[in-house]
C-alpha cells in the first residue's frame, strides 16, 4: 500500500509458463496484490504463477487480451489498478513510476510510453498500429499521447470501463472510455525489450482498432 493506496496488478498470461516467473519475481512489495489470468494457457503458466504467490484465474480457453484484462478487473480490489504484460517486455520494478502520478494527484490514468530509443527494433505492424493510433486518437480525443497502445498502464479504478473487447483493441477501448469518463491521461518514459514479444498481433488487428475508434 502506498501513501493509504491499495495498488493491484493484472496480468494477462497465455502460454508464458517460461517467463511469467521473472516477471512475477520483480513485482515491488508495496503491490498488495497480483492477479494472473491465464487466458487458456497449453502450458504450465498457472502453476508457475502460483508457485510466486500470485493469485490466478484460469480461463477454460484462449479468449483474448481483452477478455483477460475484464475478467481480472472483476478480482482486482486496488484503488490503483496497473496492467502489465506476461512476456517481461516491460520492467515490473517501473511500476513505482506511473503509480506516482495518480498518488500525487497530478493524473488518473497513466501510460508507460516505451522510449524512443526502441522505435526502430519495433515490428513493422505495430509501428504501423502506432502511427494510426496516435494521430486517430489526437484527433478523436483531443489528447497528444505518443504510445496509445502500450499494455504497460496504471489507472484508477473510478476510471476503469466496462470492458468489450476480446483482442488487443482493448487498449484502445479502455484509453477513449478512461477519457470520456473525465480521465486526465499522463505519460512516462519506460523501458521496452523487443525481440521477446510474444503476443500474436496481426493486421487484423489494426482493424480491429480502427473499429474501436469508430464504435466508442
Amino acid at each position: 500500500m502506498l501513501r493509504g493506496k491499495r495498488i493491484s496488478v493484472v496480468i494477462p498470461a497465455y502460454n508464458e509458463a517460461k517467463r511469467i516467473g521473472k516477471v512475477l519475481s520483480k513485482i515491488p512489495e508495496f503491490v498488495d496484490e497480483v492477479i494472473v489470468v491465464d487466458d487458456g494457457s497449453e502450458d504450465n503458466t498457472s502453476e508457475v504463477a502460483k508457485n510466486h504467490g500470485a493469485e490466478v484465474i484460469r480461463l477454460k480457453e484462449n479468449q483474448g487480451k481483452g477478455t483477460a484484462m475484464r475478467e481480472g478487473i472483476k478480482k482486482a480490489s486496488g484503488d490503483i489498478v496497473v496492467f502489465i504484460d506476461a512476456d517481461g517486455q516491460h520492467n515490473p520494478e517501473e511500476i513505482e513510476k506511473l503509480v506516482f502520478p495518480i498518488l500525487k494527484g497530478e493524473a488518473d490514468f497513466v501510460i508507460g510510453s516505451r522510449l524512443i530509443k526502441t522505435q526502430g527494433k519495433r515490428p513493422l505492424i505495430r509501428k504501423v498500429s502506432n502511427f494510426l493510433s496516435t494521430s486517430l486518437i489526437k484527433i478523436k480525443l483531443g489528447i497528444d499521447v505518443k504510445d496509445t497502445q502500450s499494455g504497460f498502464r496504471a489507472i484508477r479504478r473510478e476510471f476503469l470501463p466496462e470492458i468489450e473487447s476480446k483482442r488487443y483493441e482493448v487498449e484502445t477501448e479502455v484509453l477513449i472510455k478512461a477519457v470520456k469518463k473525465g480521465a486526465r491521461v499522463k505519460e512516462v518514459p519506460v523501458e521496452r525489450i523487443y525481440g521477446i514479444e510474444t503476443g500474436h498481433f496481426r493486421f487484423e488487428d489494426v482493424l480491429r482498432f480502427l473499429n474501436s475508434l469508430i464504435k466508442y
